[in-house]
């Protein structure tokens, strides 16, 4: 049964706005730090005094400078580039995504995550957090509509989903501390630190959510107990 999630917080603020982070300071590998999702939550990982270590396969690409950020060459796909980037690091967080090609069939979530757990493993870190996508929910409490637009989304973008629920799999089936989190549409907005999470389902009629309120949540939940080994469905 889906339960709401209980995530404490603090207030910090990034260009302004406020957001919601956990309190304890982490050594972080962001992987998928050049664009999107994860160019966020570098910004406000650096911005709540993390220290960052971004994995690129184009180092040149990562446009942000501090001295709490390293850029590390790396791909998920070549394990021997992972060794180096995870070791010292408390926490890994992943937020692959392919650029194109949506409809060919993939193993960039599957096999990359797989040699990602396979480096944590051998670098003693534990904790791990991985985007998927709210499609891969398949809750039969949540709306028709909601059903129905995952139903389509499946249709449409069936290698990626399934590569994903693949990778899921891989989770699952480690012994991290591990939490994976399902946003849908991800949209350009500043953060409002306004969502609703569920822990284990999905979110009601929930059908969009900031890049940077999604990257945010990922903070907060980096240290939180309460989010260790369950899905968590976030939305507005």
């Amino acid at each position: 049964m889906a339960q709401s999630a209980k995530i404490q917080t603090s207030s910090a603020l990034v260009n302004g706005h406020a957001l919601e982070t956990g309190t304890k300071t982490m050594k972080i590998l962001i992987i998928g730090a050049t664009r999107g999702t994860g160019k966020q939550m570098v910004l406000q990982a650096l911005a709540v005094g993390h220290t960052v270590t971004a994995l690129a396969r184009d180092p040149g690409r990562v446009d942000i400078q501090h001295e709490r950020l390293s850029v590390v060459r790396g791909d998920v796909m070549d394990p021997d580039t992972l060794a180096p980037a995870i070791s010292g690091c408390d926490a890994v967080v992943s937020s692959l995504g392919p650029t194109s090609a949506y409809r060919k069939p993939t193993t960039l979530y599957s096999e990359g995550m797989r040699n990602v757990i396979q480096a944590m493993r051998a670098a003693g870190t534990r904790r791990l957090i991985a985007v998927t996508a709210a499609p891969l929910n398949r809750d039969k409490d949540d709306t028709l509509l909601s059903r129905v637009l995952n139903k389509v989304l499946w249709t449409m973008i069936k290698e990626v989903y399934s590569d994903m629920a693949r990778m899921e799999a891989i989770i699952r089936s480690s012994d991290l501390d591990w939490t994976i989190v399902r946003p849908p549409r991800l949209i350009e907005k500043p953060p409002t630190g306004r969502y609703r999470t569920t822990l284990n389902g999905s979110v009601r009629s929930g059908y969009s959510i900031a890049r940077a309120d999604l990257a945010g949540a990922m903070l907060k939940m980096l240290d939180d107990p309460a989010a260790f080994r369950a899905a968590i469905g976030i939305a507005y």
